[in-house]
């Protein structure tokens, strides 16, 4: 398969992510709505004996030594890793490269639509009764970061805060990880492929920017992203050839017959004009 044109990605993935930041910027929700769906996965956590954000927040917040690395890998690697891994399969895997661009884009889309219509107060901004510390706030003098998500210090105002459920950093990584794994040569990058999602979901919890079921619900969304895939993929194919048809085959798909014998329904091609004399025939 021939590998797509490098700058008609680079701009179809710059508006993409271009239209997913307006639209986690627009879809900020109500406060109290917010801090309602929060409370409410929490309570569903703790029914379900899933809270695990709790203890690790503890322990990040007590072990600066697993909290600041765990603040720097959530304010960085979500944006390095994944289009690292996006220009290595257009790269070296230029076969796989249009279905996994795909899949990816239309998970993000699907995300933006849970931060829509279910915006979610992340474990730090709830009431401290709950107990939970902002370890980015905590240790925001070790980083570029201030008190608001992983924006650097002063524009805290231009990200939505209550975009948690699902959560796309464990989605993202997901994504980043099948694509090591399967298409990794190396044993390092497999195990790489493997350890990523895994790290990311501990991060994401630990920092108490995400519960557990915003986790599962990142893995639903790329789960369901991988599903639509192959339809997108086929309607674009249609829009772009213009749902022109390829012409129809031969009847007798290149096989030839014996002389006097005819395929049924093959048109008999007019009669050459034939100079032997009859009796000669």
């Amino acid at each position: 398969m021939r590998r797509p044109r490098w700058w008609t990605e680079l701009i179809l993935i710059a508006a993409v992510y271009a239209a997913y930041s307006c639209g986690r910027l627009l879809a900020r929700g109500d406060r109290t709505a917010a801090v309602d769906h929060g409370l409410a996965v929490l309570r569903a956590e703790e029914t379900l004996g899933l809270d695990l954000e709790h203890a690790l927040n503890r322990l990040f917040t007590a072990t600066p030594a697993l909290g600041i690395p765990a603040d720097f890998a959530y304010a960085s690697l979500h944006y390095l890793v994944t289009p690292a891994v996006l220009v290595w399969l257009f790269r070296r895997r230029p076969a796989a490269y249009r279905a996994a661009r795909t899949w990816l884009m239309l998970s993000t889309l699907l995300g933006l639509a849970g931060f829509t219509l279910l915006p979610t107060c992340p474990p730090r901004l709830l009431d401290p009764a709950h107990g939970f510390v902002d370890t980015m706030a905590q240790f925001s003098a070790y980083g570029w970061w201030g008190g608001e998500a992983s924006a650097p210090r002063g524009l805290g105002g231009l990200t939505n805060q209550y975009a948690a459920m699902p959560s796309l950093h464990v989605g993202w990584a997901l994504w980043c990880g099948v694509m090591l794994w399967r298409y990794g040569r190396s044993p390092l990058v497999k195990s790489l492929g493997v350890a990523y999602p895994l790290l990311t979901a501990l991060v994401v919890m630990g920092t108490a920017n995400h519960y557990f079921l915003d986790a599962v619900a990142g893995v639903a969304v790329m789960g369901a992203g991988l599903l639509l895939a192959p339809y997108a993929m086929r309607l674009t194919d249609r829009v772009i050839t213009g749902g022109s048809r390829q012409s129809a085959p031969l009847v007798s798909g290149g096989w030839e017959t014996s002389a006097g014998e005819r395929i049924p329904g093959q048109r008999s091609a007019p009669a050459a004009a034939d100079d032997t004399p009859a009796s000669a025939r």
